[in-house]
């Protein structure tokens, strides 16, 4: 019998204003990394009220980190330093590897009933990946596989269900993204890897963990961080549920954090700002490749 990952615990979004003004739900974030490590972030961004989101987020500089933004409703307009410009649309994923630095901006448009919602997600990269060339990997939404289940869908985003992967390969802090929908009072049950750091960010409708809890309510949201263990079972309550599954194998290294900036030491991070003051933040020959 598989060991089950029970709740290890349970945190609801703080309202935060980022970036130009933008209104967002913050999941988790800065104090939080050791327990969800490799995870730095989580944000919950949009809404019906263009003029809390449409400010954006204008140029800023990322190094040491990975930026994972999944669109649900509306577009993101993005551009960077050394020339990448284009569009996330809805159900499309941008994986963002800053690597060694990049300065870049990411603006927000509603849809046509000014509707926008998505999600952003920053992991850590190991001291031995910090300075990597950076990279892009934008994955429009048909190229992510849907595998029916009897009890609902599931979008593979990075991972596998069964005999099905996701188009993000080559990760090195090997993850999952799943985005599950269950039908109303459905159980799923899914491997996981002992070791792995794994939360659920439920969005809509409710769920159970495991058979120690009650029904828990999506509202404005929810991340559930499991125990350790091989597997997860979720059952969804009357109204079905849709949620993120995430999981990543953590780095248990040392995290020094400023603003967009993530590194191991206080003198690296000094590093980034100074590069930044001089104009040598963006390295040379650095092209962010297209993956």
């Amino acid at each position: 019998m598989p060991m089950l990952r029970s709740i290890a615990s349970i945190s609801h979004p703080q309202p935060v204003v980022d970036g130009a003004g933008v209104h967002i739900k913050r999941m988790f974030g800065f104090g939080k990394e050791n327990l969800f490590d490799p995870f730095l972030l989580l944000d919950n961004f949009g809404g019906d009220k263009p003029e809390e989101y449409l400010a954006g987020f204008p140029w800023h500089p990322h190094r040491g980190i990975e930026t994972i933004t999944y669109m649900l409703e509306g577009d993101v307009e993005h551009g960077d330093s050394i020339g990448n410009q284009g569009w996330i649309h809805p159900g499309d994923v941008q994986w963002m590897t800053a690597g060694s630095g990049i300065i870049h901006q990411e603006m927000p448009k509603g849809n046509a009933e000014g509707r926008m919602s998505g999600f952003q997600l920053w992991a850590n990269l190991p001291s031995s990946e910090k300075m990597m060339e950076p990279r892009y990997r934008d994955i429009r939404s048909q190229d992510i596989p849907i595998v029916e289940i009897p009890q609902g869908m599931i979008r593979i985003i990075c991972g596998s269900v069964g005999n099905t992967s996701g188009p993000v390969q080559d990760i090195v802090i090997s993850p999952e993204y799943l985005d599950v929908t269950l039908h109303p009072n459905q159980q799923w049950s899914h491997p996981t890897t002992p070791g792995h750091t794994v939360f659920v960010l439920l969005f809509r409708g409710g769920a159970r963990f495991s058979e120690e809890t009650d029904i828990l309510q999506a509202g404005e949201g929810l991340i559930v961080r499991l125990s350790d263990g091989e597997q997860v079972v979720i059952t969804s309550g009357g109204n079905g549920a849709r949620f993120l599954l995430i999981s990543g194998k953590p780095l248990k290294e040392p995290v020094a954090w400023g603003g967009p900036i993530v590194m191991n030491t206080r003198d690296e991070l000094q590093t980034a700002f100074t590069e930044l003051r001089l104009g040598t933040f963006i390295k040379p020959n650095s092209q962010a490749l297209q993956g």
